[in-house]
Protein backbone atom coordinates (compact mmCIF):
# COMPACT_ATOMS: atom_id res chain seq x y z
CA UNK A 1 0.00 0.00 0.00
CA UNK A 2 2.94 2.71 0.84
CA UNK A 3 5.26 1.65 -2.05
CA UNK A 4 2.69 1.83 -4.48
CA UNK A 5 0.48 4.43 -3.47
CA UNK A 6 3.36 6.88 -2.27
CA UNK A 7 4.74 6.22 -5.70
CA UNK A 8 0.98 7.56 -7.53
CA UNK A 9 1.41 10.59 -5.64
CA UNK A 10 3.63 11.67 -8.27
CA UNK A 11 0.27 12.36 -10.47
CA UNK A 12 -0.62 15.41 -8.05
CA UNK A 13 2.77 17.38 -8.17
CA UNK A 14 2.75 17.10 -11.75
CA UNK A 15 1.36 20.40 -12.42
CA UNK A 16 2.32 22.67 -9.44
CA UNK A 17 6.15 21.44 -10.49
CA UNK A 18 5.30 22.13 -13.96
CA UNK A 19 4.26 25.73 -12.83
CA UNK A 20 6.86 26.96 -10.10
CA UNK A 21 9.80 25.96 -12.35
CA UNK A 22 8.66 25.64 -15.90
CA UNK A 23 9.54 22.56 -16.99
CA UNK A 24 8.13 20.61 -19.83
CA UNK A 25 6.29 18.25 -19.46
CA UNK A 26 8.73 15.54 -21.07
CA UNK A 27 11.31 16.60 -17.89
CA UNK A 28 8.65 16.19 -15.19
CA UNK A 29 7.30 12.30 -17.09
CA UNK A 30 11.10 11.69 -17.62
CA UNK A 31 11.77 11.54 -13.77
CA UNK A 32 8.58 9.13 -13.55
CA UNK A 33 10.78 7.37 -16.33
CA UNK A 34 14.01 7.14 -14.01
CA UNK A 35 11.83 6.04 -11.10
CA UNK A 36 10.72 3.34 -13.11
CA UNK A 37 13.70 2.21 -14.42
CA UNK A 38 15.30 2.67 -11.24
CA UNK A 39 12.84 0.12 -9.92
CA UNK A 40 12.81 -2.05 -12.67
CA UNK A 41 16.73 -2.81 -12.56
CA UNK A 42 16.54 -3.23 -8.67
CA UNK A 43 13.73 -5.78 -8.93
CA UNK A 44 16.26 -8.83 -9.63
CA UNK A 45 18.33 -7.79 -6.91
CA UNK A 46 15.10 -7.72 -4.68
CA UNK A 47 14.42 -11.09 -5.48
CA UNK A 48 17.78 -12.00 -4.92
CA UNK A 49 17.96 -10.28 -1.58
CA UNK A 50 14.44 -11.40 -0.49
CA UNK A 51 15.73 -15.30 -1.56
CA UNK A 52 18.51 -14.51 0.72
CA UNK A 53 17.76 -12.52 3.89
CA UNK A 54 14.12 -13.18 3.85
CA UNK A 55 11.59 -9.94 4.59
CA UNK A 56 12.55 -7.76 7.33
CA UNK A 57 15.15 -5.89 6.28
CA UNK A 58 14.19 -5.68 2.82
CA UNK A 59 10.59 -3.78 3.68
CA UNK A 60 12.23 -1.86 6.61
CA UNK A 61 14.76 -0.65 4.21
CA UNK A 62 12.16 0.52 1.43
CA UNK A 63 10.43 2.12 3.86
CA UNK A 64 13.12 4.33 5.08
CA UNK A 65 14.17 5.10 1.62
CA UNK A 66 10.73 6.32 0.86
CA UNK A 67 10.59 7.87 3.23
CA UNK A 68 14.12 10.23 2.97
CA UNK A 69 12.90 10.35 -0.75
CA UNK A 70 9.80 12.46 -0.21
CA UNK A 71 11.32 14.25 3.20
CA UNK A 72 14.38 15.70 1.11
CA UNK A 73 11.83 16.35 -1.98
CA UNK A 74 10.50 19.04 -0.35
CA UNK A 75 13.63 20.90 -0.42
CA UNK A 76 13.89 20.98 -4.30
CA UNK A 77 15.10 23.32 -6.23
CA UNK A 78 16.48 22.02 -9.24
CA UNK A 79 15.73 19.13 -11.60
CA UNK A 80 18.80 16.84 -10.55
CA UNK A 81 17.07 16.70 -7.22
CA UNK A 82 13.88 15.80 -8.39
CA UNK A 83 15.54 13.13 -10.76
CA UNK A 84 17.15 11.63 -7.68
CA UNK A 85 15.07 11.61 -4.86
CA UNK A 86 11.58 10.79 -6.46
CA UNK A 87 13.22 9.04 -9.64
CA UNK A 88 15.82 7.17 -8.25
CA UNK A 89 15.26 7.09 -4.18
CA UNK A 90 11.54 6.36 -4.55
CA UNK A 91 12.42 3.84 -7.16
CA UNK A 92 14.39 1.56 -5.21
CA UNK A 93 12.12 1.85 -1.81
CA UNK A 94 9.04 1.00 -4.19
CA UNK A 95 10.99 -1.99 -5.50
CA UNK A 96 11.85 -3.03 -2.02
CA UNK A 97 8.03 -3.10 -0.77
CA UNK A 98 6.48 -3.82 -4.30
CA UNK A 99 5.42 -6.68 -5.65
CA UNK A 100 8.84 -8.93 -5.66
CA UNK A 101 9.19 -9.39 -1.96
CA UNK A 102 5.18 -9.81 -1.56
CA UNK A 103 4.83 -12.59 -4.08
CA UNK A 104 7.50 -14.34 -2.98
CA UNK A 105 6.46 -14.17 0.53
CA UNK A 106 3.17 -15.32 -0.35
CA UNK A 107 3.98 -17.99 -2.64
CA UNK A 108 6.30 -19.82 0.37
CA UNK A 109 2.84 -19.49 2.61
CA UNK A 110 0.23 -20.72 0.28
CA UNK A 111 -0.19 -23.21 -2.10
CA UNK A 112 -3.41 -23.62 -3.01
CA UNK A 113 -5.35 -20.47 -4.54
CA UNK A 114 -2.29 -18.67 -4.80
CA UNK A 115 -3.63 -16.63 -7.21
CA UNK A 116 -6.40 -15.63 -4.95
CA UNK A 117 -4.23 -14.85 -1.83
CA UNK A 118 -1.88 -12.56 -4.19
CA UNK A 119 -4.92 -10.83 -5.71
CA UNK A 120 -6.36 -10.25 -2.18
CA UNK A 121 -3.22 -9.00 -1.03
CA UNK A 122 -2.43 -6.77 -4.35
CA UNK A 123 -5.48 -4.88 -3.45
CA UNK A 124 -3.90 -3.07 -1.38
CA UNK A 125 -2.13 -1.19 -4.40
CA UNK A 126 -5.60 0.11 -5.23
CA UNK A 127 -6.16 1.57 -1.45
CA UNK A 128 -2.56 2.92 -1.27
CA UNK A 129 -3.90 5.22 -4.09
CA UNK A 130 -7.46 5.74 -2.85
CA UNK A 131 -5.73 6.99 0.43
CA UNK A 132 -2.67 8.50 -0.64
CA UNK A 133 -3.61 10.53 -3.79
CA UNK A 134 -6.31 12.28 -2.83
CA UNK A 135 -4.34 13.23 0.57
CA UNK A 136 -1.70 14.77 -1.52
CA UNK A 137 -4.11 16.84 -3.58
CA UNK A 138 -5.63 18.23 -0.52
CA UNK A 139 -2.16 18.91 1.64
CA UNK A 140 -0.86 20.57 -2.45
CA UNK A 141 -4.29 22.46 -2.45
CA UNK A 142 -4.29 23.95 1.50
CA UNK A 143 -0.49 23.98 2.34
CA UNK A 144 1.59 23.69 -1.24
CA UNK A 145 3.63 20.86 -2.55
CA UNK A 146 6.98 21.27 -0.50
CA UNK A 147 4.91 20.51 2.66
CA UNK A 148 2.80 18.33 1.25
CA UNK A 149 5.87 16.31 0.68
CA UNK A 150 7.56 17.05 3.77
CA UNK A 151 4.84 15.81 5.89
CA UNK A 152 4.00 12.08 3.73
CA UNK A 153 7.88 12.06 4.41
CA UNK A 154 7.82 12.75 8.08
CA UNK A 155 4.84 10.21 8.29
CA UNK A 156 6.61 7.17 6.59
CA UNK A 157 9.95 7.62 8.63
CA UNK A 158 8.10 7.74 11.61
CA UNK A 159 6.98 4.35 10.88
CA UNK A 160 10.27 2.96 9.57
CA UNK A 161 11.12 1.43 13.24
CA UNK A 162 7.35 -0.13 13.46
CA UNK A 163 8.24 -2.25 10.73
CA UNK A 164 11.69 -3.00 11.30
CA UNK A 165 11.20 -4.38 15.08
CA UNK A 166 7.28 -4.00 15.61
CA UNK A 167 5.75 -6.69 13.04
CA UNK A 168 5.85 -10.09 13.33
CA UNK A 169 8.68 -10.86 11.31
CA UNK A 170 10.57 -14.42 12.69
CA UNK A 171 6.81 -15.62 12.42
CA UNK A 172 6.72 -14.35 8.62
CA UNK A 173 10.36 -15.67 8.80
CA UNK A 174 9.49 -19.18 10.04
CA UNK A 175 7.00 -19.54 7.04
CA UNK A 176 9.43 -19.03 4.50
CA UNK A 177 12.01 -21.44 6.18
CA UNK A 178 9.17 -24.04 6.19
CA UNK A 179 8.17 -23.53 2.28
CA UNK A 180 12.20 -23.36 1.78
CA UNK A 181 12.95 -26.19 3.33
CA UNK A 182 10.09 -28.45 1.55
CA UNK A 183 11.72 -27.03 -1.87
CA UNK A 184 15.07 -27.91 -0.88
CA UNK A 185 14.41 -31.94 -1.56
CA UNK A 186 13.89 -29.98 -5.00
CA UNK A 187 16.40 -28.12 -6.79
CA UNK A 188 13.62 -26.86 -9.27
CA UNK A 189 14.06 -23.65 -11.76
CA UNK A 190 16.99 -21.48 -12.02
CA UNK A 191 17.28 -18.27 -13.78
CA UNK A 192 19.71 -19.47 -16.28
CA UNK A 193 17.04 -22.39 -17.06
CA UNK A 194 14.10 -20.07 -16.66
CA UNK A 195 15.54 -17.95 -19.64
CA UNK A 196 14.92 -20.55 -21.88
CA UNK A 197 11.39 -20.93 -21.48
CA UNK A 198 9.04 -19.24 -24.01
CA UNK A 199 6.60 -18.61 -20.97
CA UNK A 200 9.17 -16.69 -19.25
CA UNK A 201 9.51 -14.42 -22.10
CA UNK A 202 5.40 -14.61 -22.45
CA UNK A 203 4.85 -13.55 -19.19
CA UNK A 204 7.92 -10.32 -20.09
CA UNK A 205 6.03 -9.22 -23.24
CA UNK A 206 2.68 -8.81 -21.18
CA UNK A 207 4.29 -6.88 -18.56
CA UNK A 208 6.26 -4.61 -20.74
CA UNK A 209 3.29 -3.97 -23.19
CA UNK A 210 0.67 -3.79 -20.25
CA UNK A 211 2.72 -0.89 -18.42
CA UNK A 212 3.80 0.86 -21.48
CA UNK A 213 0.19 0.95 -22.21
CA UNK A 214 -0.70 2.23 -19.19
CA UNK A 215 1.75 4.41 -17.89
CA UNK A 216 1.78 6.23 -21.02
CA UNK A 217 -1.61 7.27 -20.30
CA UNK A 218 -1.51 7.48 -15.71
CA UNK A 219 0.91 9.33 -15.69
CA UNK A 220 -0.65 12.49 -17.10
CA UNK A 221 -4.32 11.50 -16.18
CA UNK A 222 -4.63 14.02 -13.23
CA UNK A 223 -3.62 16.81 -16.20
CA UNK A 224 -5.67 15.51 -18.63
CA UNK A 225 -8.79 15.73 -16.00
CA UNK A 226 -7.94 19.18 -15.19
CA UNK A 227 -6.98 20.42 -19.23
CA UNK A 228 -10.27 18.83 -20.39
CA UNK A 229 -11.50 21.23 -18.18
CA UNK A 230 -12.24 19.82 -14.33
CA UNK A 231 -11.27 20.99 -11.43
CA UNK A 232 -7.98 19.65 -9.63
CA UNK A 233 -9.91 18.29 -7.03
CA UNK A 234 -12.44 16.47 -9.53
CA UNK A 235 -9.40 15.04 -10.96
CA UNK A 236 -7.73 13.48 -8.04
CA UNK A 237 -10.80 12.13 -6.67
CA UNK A 238 -11.62 10.65 -10.29
CA UNK A 239 -8.02 9.07 -9.53
CA UNK A 240 -8.75 7.70 -6.60
CA UNK A 241 -12.13 6.20 -7.61
CA UNK A 242 -9.55 4.59 -9.97
CA UNK A 243 -7.57 3.27 -7.49
CA UNK A 244 -10.74 1.90 -5.39
CA UNK A 245 -12.22 0.22 -8.59
CA UNK A 246 -8.51 -1.01 -8.93
CA UNK A 247 -8.65 -2.53 -5.40
CA UNK A 248 -11.92 -4.45 -5.77
CA UNK A 249 -10.51 -5.58 -9.52
CA UNK A 250 -7.28 -7.31 -8.34
CA UNK A 251 -8.80 -8.14 -5.15
CA UNK A 252 -10.80 -10.41 -7.40
CA UNK A 253 -8.47 -11.51 -10.24
CA UNK A 254 -7.26 -14.46 -8.33
CA UNK A 255 -10.51 -15.88 -8.15
CA UNK A 256 -11.47 -14.98 -12.05
CA UNK A 257 -8.58 -16.94 -12.94
CA UNK A 258 -9.23 -19.76 -11.19
CA UNK A 259 -12.99 -20.09 -11.76
CA UNK A 260 -12.83 -18.68 -15.57
CA UNK A 261 -9.26 -19.28 -16.63
CA UNK A 262 -5.90 -17.56 -17.02
CA UNK A 263 -6.11 -16.76 -20.49
CA UNK A 264 -10.04 -15.67 -20.48
CA UNK A 265 -9.72 -13.31 -17.76
CA UNK A 266 -6.77 -11.31 -19.08
CA UNK A 267 -8.12 -11.35 -22.50
CA UNK A 268 -11.79 -9.28 -20.70
CA UNK A 269 -9.71 -7.04 -18.65
CA UNK A 270 -7.38 -5.99 -22.09
CA UNK A 271 -10.87 -5.64 -23.60
CA UNK A 272 -12.40 -3.59 -20.68
CA UNK A 273 -9.02 -1.08 -20.70
CA UNK A 274 -8.56 -0.41 -24.52
CA UNK A 275 -12.34 0.36 -24.05
CA UNK A 276 -11.60 2.88 -21.21
CA UNK A 277 -8.81 4.69 -23.58
CA UNK A 278 -11.19 4.79 -26.21
CA UNK A 279 -13.47 6.77 -23.86
CA UNK A 280 -10.70 8.97 -22.67
CA UNK A 281 -9.88 9.47 -26.33
CA UNK A 282 -13.82 10.83 -26.90
CA UNK A 283 -13.40 12.92 -23.68
CA UNK A 284 -10.71 15.19 -25.26
CA UNK A 285 -13.28 16.21 -27.47
CA UNK A 286 -16.47 16.32 -25.27
CA UNK A 287 -15.57 16.91 -21.57
CA UNK A 288 -18.86 15.84 -20.43
CA UNK A 289 -19.23 14.30 -16.82
CA UNK A 290 -20.79 11.42 -17.75
CA UNK A 291 -18.26 10.30 -19.68
CA UNK A 292 -15.52 10.76 -17.01
CA UNK A 293 -18.43 8.87 -14.64
CA UNK A 294 -18.27 5.94 -17.61
CA UNK A 295 -14.63 6.05 -17.79
CA UNK A 296 -13.49 5.52 -14.19
CA UNK A 297 -15.68 2.01 -13.68
CA UNK A 298 -14.28 0.85 -16.99
CA UNK A 299 -10.64 1.08 -16.95
CA UNK A 300 -10.39 0.97 -12.94
CA UNK A 301 -11.78 -2.54 -13.09
CA UNK A 302 -9.10 -3.72 -15.72
CA UNK A 303 -6.43 -1.79 -13.79
CA UNK A 304 -4.02 -3.70 -12.36
CA UNK A 305 -5.58 -7.04 -12.78
CA UNK A 306 -2.59 -8.26 -15.36
CA UNK A 307 0.33 -8.18 -12.20
CA UNK A 308 -1.35 -10.49 -10.01
CA UNK A 309 -2.01 -12.99 -12.97
CA UNK A 310 1.67 -12.73 -13.92
CA UNK A 311 2.92 -12.81 -10.55
CA UNK A 312 0.46 -16.08 -9.70
CA UNK A 313 1.61 -17.86 -13.29
CA UNK A 314 5.60 -16.95 -12.53
CA UNK A 315 5.44 -18.53 -9.06
CA UNK A 316 3.75 -21.31 -9.30
CA UNK A 317 5.58 -22.12 -12.68
CA UNK A 318 8.66 -21.48 -11.43
CA UNK A 319 8.59 -22.81 -8.56
CA UNK A 320 11.38 -23.27 -6.11
CA UNK A 321 14.34 -21.74 -4.20
CA UNK A 322 15.01 -19.07 -6.86
CA UNK A 323 11.78 -18.28 -7.17
CA UNK A 324 11.55 -14.55 -5.84
CA UNK A 325 14.82 -13.72 -8.45
CA UNK A 326 13.54 -15.18 -11.38
CA UNK A 327 10.31 -13.36 -10.93
CA UNK A 328 12.45 -10.43 -9.66
CA UNK A 329 13.56 -10.42 -13.48
CA UNK A 330 10.37 -10.58 -15.35
CA UNK A 331 9.26 -8.17 -13.33
CA UNK A 332 12.32 -5.96 -14.47
CA UNK A 333 9.84 -5.84 -17.56
CA UNK A 334 7.21 -4.32 -15.90
CA UNK A 335 8.97 -1.59 -14.68
CA UNK A 336 10.94 -1.17 -18.26
CA UNK A 337 7.68 -0.97 -20.23
CA UNK A 338 5.90 1.52 -17.31
CA UNK A 339 9.49 3.95 -17.81
CA UNK A 340 9.03 3.44 -21.63
CA UNK A 341 5.15 4.19 -21.84
CA UNK A 342 5.82 7.23 -19.60
CA UNK A 343 8.33 9.41 -21.38
CA UNK A 344 6.36 8.27 -24.73
CA UNK A 345 3.23 9.81 -22.98
CA UNK A 346 5.40 12.86 -22.20
CA UNK A 347 6.59 13.29 -25.54
CA UNK A 348 4.11 12.51 -27.92
CA UNK A 349 2.24 15.38 -25.51
CA UNK A 350 4.92 18.20 -26.02
CA UNK A 351 4.83 17.26 -30.34
CA UNK A 352 1.04 17.31 -30.81
CA UNK A 353 -0.11 19.66 -27.81
CA UNK A 354 -2.90 16.66 -26.80
CA UNK A 355 -2.86 13.34 -25.68
CA UNK A 356 -4.96 11.90 -28.65
CA UNK A 357 -1.89 10.32 -30.76
CA UNK A 358 -0.66 9.04 -27.01
CA UNK A 359 -4.21 7.23 -26.65
CA UNK A 360 -4.06 5.99 -30.22
CA UNK A 361 -0.12 4.35 -29.24
CA UNK A 362 -1.51 2.97 -25.83
CA UNK A 363 -4.04 1.32 -27.76
CA UNK A 364 -1.75 -0.64 -29.98
CA UNK A 365 0.49 -1.68 -27.23
CA UNK A 366 -2.45 -3.21 -25.47
CA UNK A 367 -3.05 -5.36 -28.63
CA UNK A 368 0.41 -6.13 -28.52
CA UNK A 369 0.56 -7.45 -24.30
CA UNK A 370 -2.67 -9.64 -25.28
CA UNK A 371 -1.17 -11.96 -27.58
CA UNK A 372 1.63 -14.54 -25.37
CA UNK A 373 -1.92 -15.64 -23.72
CA UNK A 374 -3.14 -16.53 -27.00
CA UNK A 375 0.52 -17.54 -29.18
CA UNK A 376 2.40 -18.85 -26.06
CA UNK A 377 1.21 -22.42 -25.48
CA UNK A 378 2.00 -22.98 -21.33
CA UNK A 379 0.25 -19.63 -21.02
CA UNK A 380 -2.43 -20.75 -23.49
CA UNK A 381 -2.81 -23.97 -21.53
CA UNK A 382 -2.02 -22.45 -18.19
CA UNK A 383 -4.08 -24.00 -15.28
Amino acid sequence: MFGRGLGDTYVVFLLPLESEFGWTRSQLTSVYSIYLLVHGFASPLVGLLFDRLGPRWVYATGMACLGAAFFLAGELASLWQFYLFIGALVGIGVSLNGMVPGSALLARWYRERLSSAIGIAFSAVGVGTIVFVPLAQYLVAHYGWRFAYRFLGAVILVLVPIVALALPWKRFYAGHQHAARAQSRDEGWTLRAALRSPLYWGLCQVFFGTAAAMFSVIVQLVALFVDAGFSPIAAATAYGMLGMMSALSVMGSGLLAERFGYRQTVTATFVGTAAGMSLLFVLTFIPATFLLALFVPTFGLCMGVRGPIVSSVSTKYFAGPNVATIYGSIYASNALGAAFGSLMGGLLHDLTGGYRVGLVVALAFVALASTPFWNVSALRNFR
